[in-house]
């Protein structure tokens, strides 16, 4: 079997490859994905968002090493085994990142990737829909697979939750995607006519209906290297070994845990961990597997007096009933991910852009589903967005089928303490304002008692867990950084014919959920990939506090 293009991985970033690849019909594309299929409700359902990642069936199953700083915890670290990847398990909530985020790429080596560069792909990918909210489209795009939608905000905790932020002080924002991240605001998800919009719904279906395109079910073992030269993926199918060839390129988008043990696994990482392992080094590339980062974030959770929580459908009941509605006419409340209001703040004067983001829910709930109290409660996720903490991906076997091991050596920075403490007390300021007055009981988690900088310590070692954002693990960089893994146009170092585009490549983490800076990746890398040029680059400039350097308040 053989394509003119191979990709390794159907997510966000692999979909949307495959699908800009196959577009004009002249080259043939074949997509190469281990996971089963993405249809039904637990999947397909925007409510049912905490099912899947926690399904085997859906996802790799993926822990932590044991961290250090945590006491020991491994913390899980979901990715998605399933058509569309982890977009098919994600949250759905749709962030951009802020433009000091690509700039930063550019100026740290990425040339070609900075705000200016990216927006424009941005743009091209989304279907983008106001909801009656506000923001303005000259900074969003109108025609792309991509929806991007908001939820109704009928429960009258989302919005009290953004005239709290701006009762103490802070920015508000009509778009955290558009001109102006920084504030209080509505939160945006890929949910389109209530159904969850992956990127195999928004990409690679519409691929996969053109003749130049297909999707095998296999188990990508590793690509196959010939005199320098990318010309294939060694493959497990049906309990036998066999090779696709590449007639043009190998792309790898399998994730930031994936894409690193694929190209170890292939001779491409760092050459004494891969001859630990009787790996031959074709090309020794210290920076395979390093560089990883992730979001962490806590659960502050606040008891609720008014029965006005998703708690009073926390049942069987009204469970049924609401997968009912659902599955026969996509509305009602499994129709959105209820993170509806979001915020992004700046943690101190003197910081430029948002380093702090927040989710609402009301409802006072883990990921895993369980509560961790009986009773109505409403709650923020909230954590730093720019940790210095910095893990790895290694291998633990030569075998293909061996988990690698992960170490995110997560609050391994001092700073990381600091900033997670201050995340605990800016979110009881916001809990405290008049708008929670008919709302509030007594704080749940970390609990009223948990007050001196010990005590907040102890919360967070015991309490923090991953945003389930994991990326940098192939950093894309400058041809002469030692720890550069891809070239700006996403080019393995040290290897033609390969390429890798995903969370992996990112250099340094964008503020906020992954998926959208993903599926732009695999954008702007399928133009790198067909030598075309770049979209033209944008003159638009992001909104800055004109006080970022003294003062995280309201401007004027």
């Amino acid at each position: 079997m053989q394509a003119d293009f191979v990709i390794i991985g159907s997510g966000s970033a692999g979909s949307a490859i495959a699908n800009r690849l196959s577009e004009d019909g002249r080259h043939s594309v074949l997509v190469l994905e281990y996971g089963g299929s993405d249809a039904g409700p637990f999947i397909q359902m925007p409510a049912a968002l905490s099912y899947p990642m926690n399904m085997p069936l859906y996802d790799w199953g993926f822990r932590s090493a044991p961290e250090p700083h945590l006491g020991g915890r491994r913390l899980a670290c979901p990715r998605g085994k399933v058509i569309g990847g982890s977009s098919s398990i994600n949250g759905m909530v749709y962030v951009r990142g802020h433009a000091r985020d690509f700039d930063h790429w550019h100026d740290s080596g990425a040339t070609g990737w900075a705000h200016a560069d990216v927006l424009p792909y941005y743009q091209r990918m989304e279907c983008w829909h106001d909801c009656g909210h506000g923001g303005d489209p000259s900074w969003r795009g109108a025609e792309g697979p991509l929806h991007v939608t908001r939820g109704p905000l009928n429960n009258p905790l989302f919005r009290a939750f953004v005239e709290a932020g701006a009762q103490a002080g802070y920015e508000t924002t009509d778009d955290y995607n558009g001109e102006k991240q920084e504030g209080f605001g509505p939160m945006e998800m890929t949910v389109w006519q209530g159904t969850r919009w992956s990127a195999a719904n928004a990409y690679l279906r519409p691929a996969l209906a053109r003749p130049n395109c297909d999707l095998l079910r296999c188990f990508a073992r590793r690509v196959l290297i010939e005199d320098g030269r990318a010309t294939g993926v060694e493959v497990e199918r049906g309990g036998q070994t066999e090779v696709i060839h590449a007639n043009r390129e190998v792309i790898v988008a399998a994730s930031a845990i994936n894409s690193p043990k694929i190209l170890m696994l292939s001779g491409i990482g760092p050459g004494a961990h891969l001859a630990a392992h009787g790996i031959g080094v074709i090309a020794d590339r210290p920076g395979v597997g390093q560089n990883l980062q992730d979001h962490l974030e806590l659960y502050i959770q606040q008891a609720c007096i008014q029965p006005v929580t998703l708690y009073k459908y926390w049942n069987l009941i009204y469970k049924g009933a609401i997968g009912t509605q659902w599955m026969t006419t996509r509305t009602g409340l499994g129709a959105s991910n209820q993170f509806e209001s979001a915020a992004f703040l700046r943690s101190r004067p003197g910081v430029a852009y948002p380093d702090i983001q927040f989710h609402f829910l009301p409802m006072a709930v883990r990921y895993d589903g369980t509560a961790a109290a009986e009773g109505h409660g409403y709650q923020a996720h909230v954590g730093p967005m720019r940790s210095k903490s910095r893990g790895q991906v290694t291998l633990t076997s030569a075998d293909p089928v061996a988990a690698p091991r992960i170490m995110f050596n997560y609050m391994s920075h001092p700073d990381d303490w600091r900033d997670f403490r201050h995340c605990i007390r800016l979110t009881r300021e916001i809990f405290a304002q008049p708008a929670f007055d008919p709302y509030r009981g007594a704080e749940i988690e970390p609990g009223e008692a948990v007050q001196s900088d010990a005590a907040l310590d102890d919360f967070i070692r015991d309490h923090v867990e991953s945003a389930y954002h994991p990326c940098g693990t192939c950093k894309m960089g400058a041809v002469d950084d030692p720890m550069a893994v891809v070239d700006p146009e996403c080019r393995v170092i040290g290897v033609d014919g390969l390429r890798v585009a995903d969370s992996s490549i990112f250099p340094r983490i964008t503020n906020g959920n992954l998926n959208a800076p993903s599926i732009m990746t695999g954008e702007k890398a399928a133009d790198h990939i067909l030598g075309r040029g770049m979209l033209p680059r944008s003159n638009l400039k992001p909104w800055v506090h004109p006080g970022w350097r003294y003062s995280v308040k309201a401007a004027g």
